[in-house]
């Protein structure tokens, strides 16, 4: 049995529902969650994300030691990434790299539809970040913040079929990256629109991208490089509540 446990980097009760993916379990997969207890309520700019670091450190050092195989950081941000792998020795992913290095293997440009403006360069950034910038076509915004994506779900399709389809018809992309964790379970809909418009083109949804990622990085024994990511040495931190 393989656990992959789940950090939805904010403080924000109820913004993810495990039911959501419990279509991706099975007998030899599960999945275990958590929430923030200190950070921002949501996830729309590099401040945000920095408020969101620690504590999403300390997330992956608990479950780490509670039995997870696996950490997927649940915000399109990938928050924390890099210094969760430093201290822990299980895989830790995140949706942004993933579905980007995807999108680069599916198609020559892809896309990034997201939430809102401020989001757009750190987008942009992590292209960059994960050498895959050569691929980027664009990143446009359907302009829902993301504490409001649950209210205005009779829209928010809507937003996301129209702007991928003006990324894929004047940006030149060749796949879609869904740029919010929140939109999960709306790539079918948005493929349909785009295929019934004429562009046979993947939606690619990040969380169960990540997922399925996970479980095959846990299922070939692989984990990520304590060379680039090595742990760091012990010392008084003063301020933080991180275990180690």
């Amino acid at each position: 049995m393989s656990i992959i446990h789940i950090i939805t980097p904010v403080t924000t009760k109820g913004i993810r529902d495990l039911q959501e993916i419990a279509h991706l379990a099975g007998p030899n997969l599960q999945f275990t969650h958590s929430l923030l207890d200190r950070g921002p309520p949501s996830i729309e700019s590099e401040f945000d994300e920095a408020l969101a670091v620690p504590d999403t450190i300390r997330r992956a050092i608990e479950a780490e030691k509670a039995g997870a195989d696996a950490i997927i950081i649940d915000c399109m941000g990938d928050p924390g990434l890099k210094p969760a792998r430093e201290v822990v020795k299980i895989p830790v992913l995140g949706p942004a790299e993933t579905s980007m290095h995807l999108a680069a293997m599916l198609g020559q440009k892809f896309s990034v539809v997201t939430v809102v403006d401020t989001v757009k360069p750190l987008t942009a950034n992590l292209a960059r970040i994960y050498g895959v910038y050569e691929k980027f076509a664009s990143v446009r915004v359907i302009d829902i913040p993301v504490l409001e994506l649950h209210d205005r779900l009779d829209e928010l399709q809507g937003r996301l079929a129209k702007t991928a389809q003006m990324a894929v018809e004047q940006d030149g992309a060749d796949v879609i990256v869904l740029g919010c964790t929140g939109f999960l379970g709306c790539a079918t809909a948005i493929e349909a629109h785009l295929l019934a418009a004429g562009h046979d083109v993947p939606v690619i949804d990040p969380i169960p991208t990540t997922v399925c990622m996970a479980e095959a990085i846990v299922k070939a024994g692989l984990r990520h490089s304590k060379r680039t990511y090595a742990t760091p040495p012990s010392k008084t931190i003063i301020g933080y509540d991180i275990p180690r």
